[in-house]
């Protein structure tokens, strides 16, 4: 075997790229698309739902930074899940995290197309549909040539995104007026539904520790990169849903489900400019969530819960496993609907983070960094905020979980 074709990844990422990595996948589908579809939940009180996902995230986000730290591989809470609790747990959350990481890369994709469209002034289903398919595709050639590669097409994309979130807030805050930012009667079941809805535009600092392998310093940079991706992120999206709520009020922004964010700015200047930065934010989760989802698939694959052919790595990138997953993001992509897609995200990956703030319980007691209560408040979080979906959506997740499992147990059987 040459050393172009080592199976290992290289460490490559320092403190700055591995927290620009996790913006690039916070920072875009759940701002740009979601907050239309919470707002249609829960109306003004949306901010609230803002709130409390950001504590449920910096809860798993603390949880999931201790065990990266402890264990720096790739594959997250599957490997976890391995380590602390038992191998159905963890292919369950290994199995989890790619329904759902899958799920939020299409609704990204479709999301890069609406705003595409918006751009020009266009709607049409079909055109935004091909436009999401030929994202994925084109991110996932990207994502080929490696993690180096990658975080410099990051490095551009979020730096777009954040400039343009930032022209919408500066623009919308002399038109926010506080009557529009009165909660409302939304019911406990509204909050918490639209709360489960957020939680998952937090969830992109996963990344950072799906990346393990790639980190330098891995002990140090993990940790402190979850903790500043949060921080950042949370000051932004309470910053932006204030202002879109305030300025446009929660009707309003419930109705704009094609291009929410440009669809209510203010100035013809500020709508471009969100219209620019919500397409690179939706490419730069794809990218994102490309690389995640690859590493878990590869971690999968070396223990033999996937195909072991998709455990190949060739000069420092796991390609085929890459090809793989962009093939199911193009597929899915199919469905043609942003709320579908995200709706079932927000199921699947609570369950992941269920199962990694489960497994940092079990964590001996010097590797904890955190208190016992942050992955508790996590766990419980977690666990309650999964069936407050649609029970369409959790009823379909406890299936995919029931068939992930009876595919395991069958793979196994074929190779005893």
């Amino acid at each position: 075997m040459s050393s172009n074709d080592s199976q290992q990844l290289k460490r490559a990422l320092g403190v700055p790229g591995a927290v620009l990595m996790g913006l690039g996948s916070i920072i875009g589908t759940g701002i740009f698309v979601g907050i239309a579809t919470a707002s249609r939940v829960a109306g003004a009180s949306i901010t609230i739902a803002v709130a409390l996902g950001a504590i449920v995230a910096t809860c798993n986000g603390l949880s999931s930074a201790q065990l990266a730290a402890a264990h720096p591989v790739s594959g997250g809470a599957y490997e976890y899940g391995y380590r602390y609790l038992n191998p159905t747990l963890g292919f369950t959350a290994g199995w989890m995290f790619i329904a759902a990481k899958t799920a939020s890369a299409a609704t990204a994709a479709l999301g890069f197309g609406g705003y595409a469209l918006a751009l020009f002034d266009a709607s049409d289903r079909t055109l935004q549909i091909a436009l999401a398919i030929g994202a994925a595709i084109v991110l996932t050639a990207i994502v080929i040539g490696g993690i180096q590669r990658s975080n410099r097409t990051n490095v551009i994309i979020v730096s777009i995104t954040l400039l343009s979130l930032l022209a919408f807030v500066v623009g919308g805050l002399p038109h926010v007026d506080t009557a529009n930012l009165e909660l409302g009667h939304a019911s406990i079941r509204d909050i918490a539904h639209a709360t489960a809805l957020m939680f998952v535009a937090y969830t992109g600092y996963g990344r950072i520790a799906t990346l393990g392998e790639e980190v330098r310093d891995p002990a140090r940079t993990i940790p402190r990169a979850v903790v500043l991706a949060l921080a950042v992120t949370l000051v932004l999206y309470l910053a932006v849903t204030v202002v879109a709520v305030g300025s446009a009020g929660a009707t309003r922004l419930a109705a704009a489900s094609r291009a929410p964010l440009e669809a209510i700015a203010v100035q013809p200047a500020v709508r471009y400019a969100v219209a620019i930065g919500a397409v690179t934010a939706m490419l730069g989760v794809i990218l994102n969530l490309v690389l995640g989802i690859s590493r878990v698939v590869l971690a999968m694959a070396r223990r033999g819960d996937l195909p072991r052919a998709l455990a190949h790595v060739e000069k420092a990138s796991p390609r085929r496993a890459v090809l793989v997953v962009g093939i199911a993001i193009a597929a899915l992509s199919l469905i043609g609907s942003v709320e579908t897609t995200w709706s079932f995200s927000a199921f699947t990956v609570l369950v992941y983070y269920a199962i990694a703030n489960l497994s940092a319980l079990r964590q001996p007691a010097d590797q904890r960094r955190f208190p016992r209560a942050v992955p508790i408040v996590g766990l419980v979080s977690c666990l309650g905020l999964a069936f407050w979906v649609e029970p369409t959506i959790w009823i379909v997740g406890l299936g995919l979980i029931a068939v992930g499992l009876a595919l395991r147990w069958a793979r196994k059987l074929l190779m005893a």
